[in-house]
Order: structure tokens, then C-alpha cells, then sequence
């Protein structure tokens, strides 16, 4: 068994509650799980009782309100999350490899995981995955497909890690846009040496009372687009869409969703239901403007499929 991002062996790492051997590659830190070839591994649960349950939660559903509309126990629809969404991890790893690309944006988008940053480095310094949990996103700007995702804080090793995904699932000569976080500046270089790379800076103008906004910016003034790499195409430095992919990721994703108490209670858990997310949205979510799914659009796939066929397509991997 090799780790599907990295190909590199992994070490034993423990076991899983149920007593499952797990295992961590050495190279990406990434966990995975010895566990049974069938579609939901360990669970005698139904397949329509799952599918049902799954449903609710890829649509903003919180586990609790999926748990009493479909009469699936609050527990299993965890595990269902948890099983499928780490399969699915492993499916987008396997099958976006090496794809043609031509335009790809990069951003961050920020979630937490047990309580806020401020809250942790003030009571709680000694817990290691809590806090801030920023997840990095790229995505194609004509197939609007997920290419690489990376959750982690925003710092410049996770930013390495996150380009260095992007440069396993692309392929070619293609330009690249990103915000203007420092790290980025040398990473997309330093992993994707032919990429036409740019950063772009927007600039907001204030409220009229002189108060910032809390929790959305103010309307954009200006930008400052800074060439880093290659010879992109000025008229196509953008991260408009992967901005607004953002608004699909707090939309459809209860954990993600701000001033509530759905966030993630647990840094793993909060790492496969963004698993779960992403593989429904590239391969089962017709996107408004392409008219079909996004890997419908980039060729991955001839058909959109259906969430069972989802699990029954990462159970292989």
C-alpha cells in the first residue's frame, strides 16, 4: 500500500477506536485506515438509510437535524461522514492526477476547529490541532473542478504543502492566481517551476463611519497585480471564482458556516466532511453555469453521478 498523494510507503500509526489499523505517510503526514472493501466498510447500515443522511448533510444540514429527518442514529451519521469522507479523500487524490489545466486560482478560506485561535493560545496553548483551521483551495477557472485542497493554518509550510498537491494534480503549462499571502510568492514557484504565476491585492474602501467591517470587506477600490513567475496574461489574474467557490463551501457546509455552534469539534472530522464535500462537488453537483458537473466539464466523467454512486466509486480506492 502506498499513500495515494505522495507514493511513498506509510508506517503503522495506531489504531482507530473500532480497532482498525491506521497509517501515516512520511512525507504528507496524511492518516489512512485499514478497513474492509465494502461500500461503507465496518457499517451494516442500509445504503438508502445512508444515502439519505448524507444528502442532508452535503446540503448545510448540521448532523443533528440530518440525524432527526432521517431517523439515522446522531452517531452514525458521524461515522457515515467519517467513513465515506476518507475515502473520498482518497478518491480525489487517485483519480486528479496530472490534468491539463490552463487557469487556476488559489485562495484560503478560514474555519476553526474546537474554539477560535484567540481562545486557544489564551486558555488552551498545549492542544496542537485546534484553533484555526485554514483550508487552501485551487480550482480551474473554465471546469470550476476542485484540483487540490490542503487543511491546515496559514503558514508557510502548510502553503508548501498545498502547492506541492497542485503541482501533482496538474500537468502542462498553465497560469496560476493567488492572493497576495507572502508564502505564496515562493512556493507556486518553487512547485510549479513553468506555471505563469501572479498575485493580486484588492484594496477596500471603508464604511462612511470610519468602522470596518466585521465580517465581510468593503467594496473594492483598486487591485495590484504583481507578476511572479512566467509571462501571465494580465486580463486573467483573478481570484473571483475561487471566491465565490468559497460562498459554495460555507453554504454547503454546516461546519463552515459562521456565528453558530456547528464548527468542527474535532480536526480530522472537520478534514473528511470537507473531503466529502469537495469529491460531491467536483462528481455529483451540476454547477448553475456549466450546466453539468465539474468533472463532467474537465472529462474526468461522461455522466453526473448520484451520491451512491459516489460511495460505491470511493469504496475501490
Amino acid at each position: 500500500m502506498l499513500c495515494p498523494i505522495c507514493q511513498v510507503e506509510p508506517r503503522k500509526f495506531g489504531k482507530d477506536r473500532k480497532g482498525n489499523q491506521r497509517y501515516q505517510c512520511p512525507a504528507c503526514k496524511k492518516t489512512v485506515t485499514d478497513i474492509a472493501v465494502s461500500p461503507l466498510g465496518t457499517m451494516r447500515i442500509p445504503m438508502e438509510d445512508a444515502v439519505r443522511a448524507l444528502a442532508m448533510i452535503l446540503e448545510g444540514v448540521s448532523i443533528r437535524a440530518a440525524a432527526r429527518l432521517s431517523g439515522v442514529n446522531r452517531g452514525t451519521v458521524l461515522d457515515l461522514i467519517i467513513q465515506v469522507g476518507e475515502r473520498c479523500e482518497l478518491m480525489l487524490a487517485g483519480r486528479i492526477q496530472g490534468l491539463p489545466v490552463v487557469d487556476v486560482q488559489c485562495d484560503e478560506i478560514w474555519g476553526f476547529v474546537g474554539m477560535k485561535e484567540k481562545t486557544r493560545v489564551a486558555k488552551h496553548p498545549e492542544l496542537v490541532e485546534a484553533g484555526d483551521a485554514y483550508c487552501f483551495t485551487a480550482i480551474e477557472r473554465e471546469s470550476k473542478l476542485m484540483l487540490a485542497w490542503h487543511l491546515g493554518t496559514r503558514t508557510p509550510e502548510d502553503t508548501v504543502y498545498f502547492a506541492d498537491k497542485l503541482a501533482l494534480a496538474t500537468a502542462g503549462r498553465f497560469q496560476v492566481s493567488t492572493d497576495g499571502f507572502k508564502p505564496y510568492a515562493h512556493a507556486i514557484p518553487a512547485a510549479l517551476p513553468n506555471a505563469d504565476f501572479a498575485q493580486i491585492v484588492k484594496t477596500f474602501a471603508t464604511k462612511e463611519d470610519g468602522k470596518a467591517a466585521r465580517y465581510s470587506p468593503g467594496e473594492v477600490t483598486g487591485t495590484v497585480k504583481t507578476t511572479r513567475n512566467g509571462h501571465p496574461d494580465p486580463d486573467r489574474i483573478s481570484t473571483s471564482h475561487v471566491e465565490r467557490h468559497n460562498l459554495t463551501i460555507r453554504m454547503q457546509n454546516r461546519r463552515m458556516t459562521r456565528l453558530t455552534n456547528a464548527f468542527s469539534k474535532k480536526w480530522e472530522n472537520h478534514e473528511l466532511a470537507l473531503a466529502l464535500q469537495f469529491a460531491y462537488y467536483n462528481f455529483c453537483r451540476v454547477h448553475q453555469t456549466l450546466k453539468m458537473t465539474p468533472a463532467m466539464k474537465a472529462g474526468l466523467t461522461d455522466h453526473k453521478w448520484t451520491l451512491e454512486e459516489l460511495i460505491l466509486e470511493a469504496s475501490t480506492h
